[in-house]
Formats: C-alpha cells, sequence, structure tokens
C-alpha cells in the first residue's frame, strides 16, 4: 500500500507540472468531500477541469484509463459538482480529463484524454 501511495503523490506531482506547462491553473490538489475525491482540479481557458490521475509501472492490471470505472466517474461528477457549489460556480464550463501515466525506469510517459464523458 505505501509503494502505492508513493507512486501515486509522485505522478501527481508530475501531472501537476505537465499542466502547468500546457497552460492549465492549478486550482486544487486532491479535493476531498463525503462524495469522493478528485486528484486535480485546474482552470484552463473557460474550463474548469476535473482530474483523475491513474499510473501505472506495468500493464499487469490493464491501462490506467481502465481503472477509471463507472463507478469511479460516477463519484467524480458527485465531488465536482460539490466543489462547484461550494465555490458558488455557476454556468461555468466543466470537464473530466483523465491522465494516464506509463513509469518505466524513472520516466513518466503521459497520454492525456480530454472530456471523458
Amino acid at each position: 500500500m505505501y509503494k502505492r501511495h508513493i507512486l501515486g503523490r509522485r505522478g501527481e506531482a508530475v501531472a501537476v507540472k505537465y499542466l502547468r506547462n500546457k497552460g492549465y491553473s492549478i486550482l486544487e490538489k486532491n479535493f476531498m468531500c463525503r462524495q469522493g475525491e478528485i486528484d486535480i482540479i485546474a482552470k484552463e481557458k473557460d474550463y474548469i477541469v476535473f482530474i483523475e490521475i491513474k499510473s501505472r509501472t506495468n500493464m499487469k492490471y490493464g491501462l490506467p484509463s481502465e481503472a477509471v470505472t463507472k463507478e469511479k466517474i460516477k463519484h467524480i461528477l458527485k465531488s465536482a459538482n460539490y466543489y462547484l457549489y461550494i465555490n458558488n460556480l455557476e454556468n461555468v464550463n466543466v470537464r473530466v480529463d483523465v491522465i494516464e501515466e506509463y513509469i518505466e525506469k524513472n520516466k513518466y510517459y503521459i497520454n492525456h484524454i480530454k472530456q471523458v464523458l
């Protein structure tokens, strides 16, 4: 469990750097509420983007994005709605993205999947 936690934190740091390089502003990291958790909440142009990050060191359990199940998406949407509500964000463009990270010999390969819904 601890090794996965470290892998996840490093993956999030890599994703934040990637997103900033692409012009995103990071609004929140690891937003938690009763409805669930969102890894990163960012702003890109006129969009609020809710981002799930999945990292893998091998393909033994499939592609990273395959771990984003319908149930996980349901929790992301509930959490996103709560975030919008508590921040009084109405009539904003919203998107849910997934960032897949493949890690091989301490090198990260990123696949950014936009608008997964």
